[in-house]
Parts: structure tokens; C-alpha cells; sequence
């Protein structure tokens, strides 16, 4: 069997993380009194965002040692399993090394992926390994696949403002600057690795449209794979992007999913985004 290994930065839903041959390996999350929780569902995602707004100061995120990946890995070998690593982008974080540093500790082939993404966008490459895995496609070609298919996934969302993401060092001072003028709410965009001030607009639903414009700047829906809605803290605010990509674009099979404590320490609270797959330029 192929075992698809990932961390916890991909937000997988309980019932992913159960299917057959998933693993899910958790980054840690350190609070302002230096209290620390594995980012593994013990603290619910609602509790996570309620406990952000109640410190002064913003938690610390940390990858997974490289001893956390070979314990998995050697679960792997004792099976007699290949595995497939996807982690969270490696400019956003130093899972990615630590997941190939392990992987030479052990004698089970082990093929790692950086995603270059991270939350639903990186839980979307997951789901195309499994398909591809469940239709018989040996680890070496479903890597191959992979790594092509994801320079098209693409995640775009409106943030309350910037402080999280430059607080936490994914964007610089003068980028946050920007975004934060007095009324306007930035459009951000997620892909190969790097966060990008992508536009922005007045109050939310300006924002709202200048995200929306952005699906066809950004290469295109493929409506082949589905579409996800992305938010923080409040669901509601899911509702008016649900209602545009399946009543205005007619898209099918739109998920909700809440963001995860790791990524949600960046993003902040009152985010919404979606997550898509670019048409295909060839």
C-alpha cells in the first residue's frame, strides 16, 4: 500500500484523516503564557480563534520534529508501505526539511512534496493522491502528477487586515502597510510558496468583489475539481462566497471548511477565502 503522509497545516477533515492509509502528522502551537497544544483537534478550531482574540500577543507555530515524521515513517516499513509526503509550503514553514531529513533515516521509499501551499489548497493535493493511489498509479507516478498539478492550485481570500501575517514574518511591514489603509480589507493570494497582496477593496464586499475577479486572473476555474470556501472564526461569512461560486458561476460540490489552528495563527480571525484549481494552460 502507498501511505500519504501529511501535517496537520492541511486542515483534512476528521473523516480524512480516517481513511485508509492517511496520516497525519501535527505541527505544535505555543500560546502568550507558554502553554503548548499539538495542532491535532484536542482544541476545537472555534476555541483555537477564541483563544487568539483573547491574548495580547500572537502564538508561535512549529513544524514537526524530524523524530515525529520517522515514527511514521517506520509505521510505514513495519507495513511493508511506500509513502507520500505532502507538506505545508516550504517558505512558510521548515516541515518540508525536517520530512526529508527523516526520510533518510529509514529504508522504506519515501517520496516527500513540498505543496507550496497550505490549509484546503495543500488538503486538495492530498485528496488527488488518494484518488490517483486508488486507481492504481504507482508512488513514482503519482508523484510525477503531482508536482505538475500543483502550480495550479491556487488559494485566494479577503483578510480583516495584515497584523497576523506580518507579525508572523509572511509578508513585509511596508506590504501590511498597504493593505491596512483606513476602510480597506486586502485580498491576499496563496500560490507556489508565497503570499501576495493581490488587490483589495472597500469594506468587505468590495473585497468580496475584487477576490472574485481575481478566479480568472489566477488562471481560471477548472471545474474538473472542486471548489472550496475557506473561513476563520465567523461561518457566516462563507455564505455570500458559497452563493457566488454556485449560483453565479454554477459551480458543483463547493466544500465550507474552517481554517486551522496553524494557518488561522496567520490569517487572524474574519477571513474567507476559496480554494481552487487553475484551468490547465496546456
Amino acid at each position: 500500500m502507498i501511505r500519504i503522509i501529511t501535517d496537520s497545516a492541511a486542515d483534512l477533515t476528521p473523516q480524512e484523516q480516517q481513511a485508509p492509509g492517511v496520516v497525519v502528522v501535527p505541527m505544535a502551537i505555543t500560546f502568550e503564557d507558554g502553554s503548548s497544544i499539538e495542532d491535532d483537534g484536542q482544541m476545537t478550531k472555534d476555541e483555537f480563534f477564541e483563544r487568539l482574540a483573547a491574548d495580547s500577543k500572537l502564538p508561535r507555530t512549529s513544524q514537526p520534529s524530524p523524530a515525529a515524521f520517522i515514527d511514521a515513517y517506520t509505521d510505514a516499513e513495519l507495513a511493508g508501505d511506500e509513502a507520500i509526503v505532502i507538506t505545508v509550503g516550504q517558505k512558510l514553514s521548515g516541515t518540508f526539511q525536517c520530512a526529508t531529513m527523516a526520510a533518510a533515516d529509514v529504508d522504506t521509499p519515501v517520496y516527500v512534496i513540498d505543496s507550496e501551499t497550505a490549509t484546503q489548497g495543500e488538503a486538495l493535493i492530498v485528496r488527488e493522491a488518494l484518488r490517483l493511489r486508488d486507481m492504481g498509479l504507482s508512488a513514482e507516478q503519482i508523484v510525477d502528477v503531482l508536482e505538475r498539478f500543483k502550480k495550479r492550485v491556487r488559494i485566494v481570500a479577503v483578510v480583516d487586515s495584515l497584523k497576523h501575517l506580518q507579525k508572523g514574518g509572511r509578508v513585509p511591514a511596508a506590504v501590511a502597510l498597504v493593505g491596512g489603509a483606513l476602510g480597506i480589507k486586502p485580498v491576499i493570494a496563496l500560490y507556489e510558496s508565497a503570499v501576495k497582496l493581490v488587490g483589495k477593496g472597500r469594506g468587505r464586499p468590495g473585497a468580496l468583489v475584487s477576490m472574485f475577479k481575481q478566479l480568472d486572473e489566477m488562471g481560471g476555474v477548472d471545474t474538473n475539481y472542486s471548489c472550496t470556501v475557506l473561513y476563520s472564526d465567523e461561518k457566516g461569512m462563507a455564505g455570500p462566497v458559497h452563493h457566488y461560486l454556485t449560483q453565479n458561476l454554477k459551480l458543483d460540490g463547493v466544500r465550507t471548511c474552517q481554517i486551522g489552528a496553524t494557518i488561522g495563527t496567520h490569517v487572524g480571525p474574519r477571513a474567507v477565502g476559496i480554494v481552487f484549481v487553475a484551468k490547465d494552460p496546456a
